[in-house]
């Protein structure tokens, strides 16, 4: 039984609480202003409790060779769930995580800090002013898993961003993104379209129920400049204790309609979730 004590703060973006896992002994829920942010266990960093960050592992586990570093930029920082993730099954990872709240940054510092010698250094930034700094070609993959509370910033959807981030990406990286829309999907589909505009390969990962509409949810974009491997990104969505259905080529424009890409001016942020959607009951 876990006994450790929950801890409350005020953060720059909110009030942060890290809450114990009572059946992992040191496991620790991470949210703010009551919107679940992060799951870690501190002895297992390769568990990604999270559907949508299970989702994100699927994208790194197939990114390069089994086992093989990669160079990471992760636009949004949390907990450091992913980050973790890649240290422990890509050892040799060097991993830059651009965070804009520095209160929660030095929260997870102090509670749950990254083991040495992770390779992986947490900035406070702006995640698009850090992205418009970072040199070209520099990342094998450009993870997006900002929010705002519950909500993707508008900054983080446009065409003007989804440029620069193919600019990062050096030749055959993927950028994966964790977004988060339901019925009729104008958030979603505009930024398939968005991105469809700067890079020839796209991926939608996502649960049935949710493409279907039957709910609000997440959903994991990936994109590439070249082809990306559907079969096994189908093989470990399916594989998941919650299945999760991979949309490529035909259907995923079929989904994305006549949605057209997103300019900076008229760029908005994702939709709040309904009440109750992601909250800790």
């Amino acid at each position: 039984m876990n006994e450790q004590i929950p801890v409350l703060r005020e953060v720059d973006l909110g009030t942060a609480r890290l809450m114990p896992d009572v059946d992992r002994e040191r496991a620790w829920l991470l949210t703010v202003d009551g919107a679940p942010q992060s799951y870690v266990d501190l002895d297992d960093p390769g568990h990604l409790e999270f559907e949508y960050a299970r989702r994100l592992g699927h994208v790194v586990d197939g990114a390069a060779d089994e086992g093989a570093p990669l160079d990471v930029l992760h636009l949004g920082g949390g907990a450091l769930s992913l980050p973790r993730y890649v240290s422990a099954t890509r050892p040799g990872s060097r991993q830059d995580v651009v965070e804009a709240d520095g209160g929660l940054v030095a929260l997870v510092a102090e509670h749950l800090p990254l083991p040495k010698g992770s390779g992986v250094t947490v900035h406070t930034a702006d995640a698009r002013a850090w992205l418009e700094a970072a040199p070209t070609a520099s990342a094998d993959l450009v993870v997006g898993d900002v929010f705002g509370g519950s909500r993707v910033p508008a900054h983080l959807t446009s065409l003007t961003y989804a440029r620069e981030v193919r600019r990062v990406l050096r030749p055959g990286g993927t950028y994966a993104a964790n977004l988060a829309d339901g019925a009729p999907f104008a958030f979603l589909r505009g930024q398939l379209a968005t991105f469809a505009a700067v890079f020839p390969e796209l991926a939608l990962i996502a649960e049935p129920a949710v493409l279907r509409g039957r709910r609000f949810g997440n959903a994991v974009l990936v994109a590439s400049d070249e082809a990306l491997d559907v079969p096994g990104l189908t093989r470990r969505a399916a594989a998941d204790a919650f299945p999760a259905r991979v949309e490529h080529g035909e259907a995923l424009a079929r989904f994305t309609g006549d949605a057209a890409p997103v300019e900076d001016a008229e760029a908005v942020g994702s939709p709040a979730p309904p009440e109750g959607a992601f909250g800790i009951g």
